[in-house]
């Protein structure tokens, strides 16, 4: 069985909702996450639902900071972007970073906040998926660095050749974020690897297996995006989840928590209730810290959770 690994996700919506927009801030946070022994660090994008600091910007800068740590996108929203230079971006970045970039993207959460950032970038927003799709399969022939021409649905150009290329031949592997019947098939079609947020580790496993029984095209890395707030008093971790999910989301607790995978306790229940998960068929944990302090926060993760998660996997 694969390794299990643990990633970060970078603070950057947490910044803008403080009014910090200092982006070394994240770079130094990055930096801070490869010392304290993570796998990768991540960054999300929405620039006008939830907004923050660019996550491909902020990815540029800590390839530069850092030397083995993997950089994310949890996730990008391709159908906001064209295909050629979003493209060039992650081949830029790819070939910056020696190889260490993994592009997760999703279609957009349907909410109306959502929907209204796709009309405000004047993008129809019932096509989302079908433009993601077309983006994927777009950008991977660009990534061969030939001469490509493509004709679909909602691109097309003739003749495009970019450069650099990517570092790894192909490009970066492509995460994709989903649930249920449609887009767990589109995982198994497109996907180098799946990354959901279920909210019970039985969900996850009974997910991944609709994956494995269409098939995949290439092998899947098995993910999971979770939000986590740690206290030794349960009651003051559930309120500090419940403020830092209303500020992040603009959203109550009760709703994020009925789609998405979140915890709020101890240390020691953090690791049994991701240990589910990891038992469920999950390889790489995306963690998202829920906390007003996130210097203090990522130390507590990595003196408290990380080792203990390394020793159950193991065993």
């Amino acid at each position: 069985m694969a390794r299990l690994e643990i990633g970060y996700l970078l603070p950057t919506r947490d910044q803008t909702v403080l009014g910090d927009h200092d982006p070394k801030r994240l770079v130094t946070q990055a930096r801070r996450a490869e010392h304290l022994g993570f796998d990768s660090v991540w960054a999300g994008d929405s620039p006008v639902t939830r907004p923050r600091a660019d996550p491909l910007l902020v990815l540029a800068a800590a390839a530069e900071a850092t030397e083995r740590i993997t950089l994310g996108t949890a996730v990008l929203l391709p159908a906001l972007r064209h295909p050629i230079l979003l493209a060039h971006q992650l081949a830029t970045l790819d070939r910056m970073s020696n190889g260490r970039v993994i592009a997760g993207m999703g279609g957009g959460f349907p909410t109306p906040a959502t929907e209204a950032q796709f009309t405000a970038l004047g993008v129809e927003f019932t096509r989302r998926v079908a433009r993601m799709a077309e983006s994927i399969d777009a950008m991977r022939r660009l990534w061969s660095g030939e001469s490509v021409s493509y004709r679909g649905e909602h691109f097309g150009f003739a003749d495009v050749r970019l450069a650099p290329p990517p570092s790894r031949p192909g490009g970066p592997p492509i995460w994709l974020a989903g649930s249920g019947g449609p887009a767990l098939r589109r995982v198994a079609r497109l996907a180098d690897g799946w990354l959901p947020y279920p909210t019970e580790a039985a969900t996850y496993a009974a997910e991944l297996d609709v994956i494995e029984r269409a098939g995949p095209a290439r092998p899947v890395t098995r993910a999971l995006y979770a939000t986590l707030c740690l206290d030794e008093d349960p009651e003051k971790a559930r309120e500090r989840l419940r403020a830092s999910i209303q500020c992040y989301y603009n959203a109550p607790l009760g709703f994020i928590a009925s789609v998405q995978a979140v915890f709020a306790g101890t240390a020691r229940e953090a690791v049994d209730w991701l240990a589910g998960y990891a038992a469920a068929g999950a390889r790489h944990l995306v963690i998202r810290l829920a906390t007003a302090d996130h210097d203090a926060s990522l130390e507590q993760f990595a003196d408290q959770v990380l080792p203990l998660l390394r020793a159950e996997d193991s065993q």
